[in-house]
């Protein structure tokens, strides 16, 4: 019998990686009339459909809904969590991946002109690559092949069943007590979503929860998380992890004490790492380190015809950024237009309740750059519709120069990740906070703790000494 013989695809741009940034590459190119190959070799939609932003945004909300059933005596509503049922939830998270799937199919690219190839992809030539027994010559590449989860290198891990968010949403049933080892936005929403499930929680940390955030903000969430009963451990080490009878034991290093933690099930969620493994980039003359592809600042890496977008260019990991990426590479690919990508408006959500959201720059940042700056706060509970629908905790940190020019915002509340985009675009459009505070916001909504922190800057000015002693003269006119 004879081999099939490989066969050869010359196209205009070739994607590896179907995730949120190569889909939004390869749906723009083929629309606006360029031949593209598309190369995925597992699940199309990537992490964040699969694995990621998707299942646990809808974990998170069946959490959130077990929770608000548990605080309905708030409002005088009587009502009993009579349980939750582990395999419906997880039925639910199944459900809502299945809705969004079709968007991100095979078929839809087909339809939209695509050659998709479910095959994996390695670089054999500066300008081709392999996808199975398929050559594809291109005259420009697109690397968007994401990231995975870390695995640290704690002793005794590799001798144990443990969970990633690759597999933490494809089970029967709930862990009875899960222990979460890292502190980061994926480590505390899957606290939070499995705590208000029922499940008994211990989140370490090594050093602090959520360190990329505003520790006031922070501060915020960290009760929440205590409130709702997870055991969190910060300033930890990890000595060793082992197998038991009922599931796994970590032992801590917890201030000077030695502890062991029994739990039923592990969760790492312990950082990312670029997907670099097995694309040959060095037959194409691509420079990278485990930390991702390098690029310029049009996400070109060292070979010139090759873009790297998202996870892999080793930056910020949001789903986000790797679509705006999309929109950089396709201003470079198609229309050669030098467009570069600016991160410095990228905001940020960690979907836990209460939320927190960041854009630009925190107070740190501004005190570690010497400038001068004001700090303007506004609380939740000062709020009419957070006052009616009880979710008083959070407030609204913005950052702002002497003159109103808008530095950074962190909120921390009800919906933050909602709120915030109003921020995103005032320093994406280079607005002043005065442009904030003259906003008619409609009462009641929570939109107006934004409103009032923006107009606190002008507070001091228009109740001072010297703004009571004109108003007096001039009445004195009338």
């Amino acid at each position: 019998m004879n081999n099939p013989q490989p066969t050869r695809i010359d196209t205009d741009i070739c994607i590896i990686g179907a995730g949120s940034g190569g889909l939004s590459v390869a749906a723009g190119a083929s629309q606006m009339g360029a031949r593209v190959v598309l190369i995925e070799k597992g699940e199309m939609g990537g992490d964040c459909l699969n694995y990621g932003c998707v299942p646990s945004k809808a974990l998170l909300a069946a959490g959130h809904a077990a929770e608000s059933v548990r605080q309905a005596g708030r409002f005088g509503v009587k009502a009993t969590l009579d349980g939750v049922d582990g395999p419906a939830v997880y039925g639910h998270v199944e459900s809502v991946i299945g809705a969004i799937r079709p968007l991100d199919s095979q078929e839809r690219f087909e339809g939209l002109g695509v050659t998709v190839i479910r095959d994996h992809a390695r670089f054999t030539g500066p300008d081709r690559v392999q996808a199975g027994e398929t050559e594809i010559r291109a005259k420009r590449f697109v690397v968007a092949t994401g990231s995975s989860a870390a695995v640290p290198p704690i002793p005794g891990l590799d001798g144990v069943d443990f969970l990633t968010n690759e597999s933490v949403f494809g089970r029967d049933n709930l862990p009875d007590h899960l222990i979460v080892i890292g502190g980061g936005p994926i480590g505390v929403e899957m606290a939070q979503a499995h705590a208000q499930l029922g499940c008994k929680v211990t989140l370490l940390e090594m050093f602090s929860i959520m360190a990329n955030d505003d520790p006031e903000l922070v501060d915020v969430v960290r009760r929440g998380l205590v409130a709702g009963g997870i055991d969190i451990r910060e300033g930890i080490k990890i000595a060793g992890i082992e197998k038991t009878k009922t599931g796994v034991a970590v032992t801590i290093e917890d201030g000077g004490e030695t502890l062991k933690l029994d739990g039923s099930h592990l969760l790492v969620a312990a950082g990312r790492r670029a997907n670099v493994a097995g694309l040959d980039l060095e037959k194409a003359g691509i420079d990278h380190t485990p930390k991702g592809i390098t690029v310029d600042a049009r996400l070109r890496s060292s070979n010139k015809k090759v873009f790297a977008i998202g996870d892999v260019a080793g930056g910020l990991q949001f789903t986000h950024v790797a679509g705006y990426h999309a929109g950089v590479v396709i201003k470079n690919a198609l229309f050669r237009i030098p467009a570069k990508a600016d991160h410095s408006t990228v905001p940020w959500v960690t979907y836990t309740s209460p939320e927190l959201a960041q854009v630009g720059w925190t107070e740190k940042k501004a005190r570690d750059a010497g400038i001068e700056f004001n700090v303007l706060r506004w609380p939740f509970h000062e709020n009419d519709r957070a006052q009616a629908e009880r979710e008083t905790e959070g407030l609204v940190k913005a950052i702002v120069t002497p003159k109103g020019k808008i530095l950074g915002c962190g909120i921390v509340g009800r919906q933050a990740g909602e709120h915030i985009q109003l921020w995103v675009l005032a320093l994406t459009k280079g607005m002043k906070v005065g442009d904030l505070a003259t906003v008619i916001a409609p009462y009641p909504t929570l939109g107006e703790v934004s409103k009032r922190a923006a107009g606190s800057f002008f507070t001091p000015k228009l109740f001072s000494d010297r703004t009571r002693a004109v108003v007096r003269f001039l009445l004195k006119l009338w």
